[in-house]
């Protein structure tokens, strides 16, 4: 701003950037603390980095770029500064679906046939997944919850609905619980969750319900 100044008045850099005419005043004349002074540099990083992304960036997209600039600052740093620029990222889409039942694929039987009634933890898990948006766009969130404890065992998040967002998803929650042999895991019928594999690793079968 300080060299943007000889060609843009004051009032309009001040505008453009979103800081006050007070705040650029104090900074040109090194009236502001070092950490003011280069929250204040960083302000105006973030504000560019954030239009030259054409506001679709969030906190873990813009550190790198204002690593690469030369500004060194952790994503807690950068999200506050961001809030009191009130900056947002663009949300491209609304909605989504994030289950497909129009397949023919091979699908599992139902074994729980809706009844879930387990005993003890770690019996019967059951997998959904949602959509929802994040300071880094709508993201897909695959949840997985222990019936008996109601406890969310395991999740993963992704731009993309894949196979490898349930699967990663599960693998947490045999990683967290070690879940014993017999374990029964439910999810609705949708061409990401029904792929039951050979892995041995994997102590748990899979069943699903058709929707």
């Amino acid at each position: 701003m300080n060299t943007m100044r000889l060609d843009y008045p004051i009032a309009v850099l001040c505008r453009a950037f979103k800081v006050s005419r007070s705040g650029f005043y104090a900074w040109s004349k090194g009236k502001l603390s070092p950490r003011a002074q280069v929250d204040e540099r960083l302000k105006v990083a973030i504000k560019a980095v954030h239009k030259q992304s054409r506001e679709t960036y969030g906190t873990r997209r813009v550190q790198p770029e204002l690593e690469a600039q030369g500004f060194i600052a952790g994503r807690d740093r950068i999200a506050r500064r961001r809030r009191e620029l009130n900056l947002r990222c663009k949300q491209k889409r609304k909605f989504k679906a994030t289950t497909n039942s129009n397949h023919n694929l091979p699908v599992a039987d139902n074994l729980l046939n809706q009844t879930f009634a387990p005993t003890r933890p770690n019996e019967a898990w059951v997998t959904d997944i949602t959509y929802c948006a994040t300071d880094e766009g709508w993201l897909y969130v695959a949840g997985i919850k222990d019936v008996f404890t109601c406890e969310l065992v395991g999740y993963a998040m992704s731009e993309r609905m894949t196979q490898g967002l349930t699967a990663q998803a599960l693998w947490r929650a045999v990683r967290n619980k070690r879940p014993e042999k017999g374990l029964i895991h439910h999810s609705d019928v949708g061409a990401t969750t029904i792929t039951v594999t050979s892995n041995p690793s994997v102590v748990f079968t899979q069943k699903m319900a058709r929707i």
